[in-house]
């Protein structure tokens, strides 16, 4: 099983891809940082204001979940569209080992996105507020902030690996994944929060302090993400399991 979990963690970084994916996170990371820290130091400064700031520019990173969400899945739809998805289960011993070692790689790519995200999120309060009379002030708020960022980014990943393996066609698991991110979880939670709240989206933003007065309890957030990973991986492993191979 060590093997396989290998050779599968080696297919998501073939390609140049995942360069291109997170060179796009970096880039709308570090945009979205830039624009909140002009928005805030236009504000008239609040004893808290520097605190806030310091969080706000580690919560700016949890962007890189959807690059991770976005490269697990492209190794995914990848090996349905050229055909390799049969000699993989083929050389894996069953369709039930690739499917736990697609998830379980899909996972440590996450960390490795994880990771890195930490490392920049912890330091960009340094960067973006170098030469400026405000100094960042680290908070347990931040440091919890800065741990759910990178939660969320694992459980990206996951979700991407997921989405994957049940559309299996490449450019609609892409838009179903970024339509879900960017118009249904916000849309709902703006018209019905009661509902939208319960979405993976808005369940990932109460983990990371996105601020919506409408998000979850955290405890509550986390139940609903491993509700929703769960659900996923019993629908993903039992339609991998009985629909045919291209």
């Amino acid at each position: 099983m060590r093997d396989l979990i290998v050779a599968e963690w080696r297919k998501i970084w073939t390609g140049r891809a995942w360069w291109a994916v997170s060179a796009a996170a970096l880039l709308m990371c570090v945009m979205a940082d830039a624009g909140m820290l002009q928005q805030e130091l236009a504000k008239t400064p609040r004893p808290d204001s520097t605190r806030e700031i310091t969080s706000t520019l580690v919560q700016g990173w949890f962007m890189v979940e959807l690059a991770a969400a976005v490269v697990a899945m492209l190794a995914v739809t990848r090996e349905f569209g050229n055909g390799a998805i049969s000699r993989s289960v083929l050389l894996s011993g069953g369709r039930g080992r690739l499917v736990a070692a697609k998830l379980t790689a899909a996972a440590c790519c996450g960390a490795a996105f994880a990771l890195v995200a930490g490392a920049l999120a912890a330091v960009s309060p340094w960067l973006f507020m170098a030469g400026r009379e405000q100094r960042p002030e680290w908070t347990m708020t931040t440091t919890w902030t800065l741990l759910g960022v990178m939660l969320v980014v694992v459980t990206g990943a996951l979700w991407g690996a997921l989405l994957g393996l049940l559309i299996r066609q490449q450019v609609a698991a892409i838009l179903v994944l970024l339509i879900s991110t960017w118009l249904v979880g916000e849309g709902l939670l703006r018209l019905v929060p009661a509902v939208g709240r319960f979405t993976i989206d808005e369940a990932m933003a109460s983990v990371y302090r996105g601020g919506n007065e409408h998000l979850l309890p955290i405890p509550w957030a986390l139940l609903v993400l491993a509700a929703w990973l769960a659900a996923g991986t019993v629908a993903a492993r039992a339609l991998f399991l009985r629909r045919d191979l291209p």
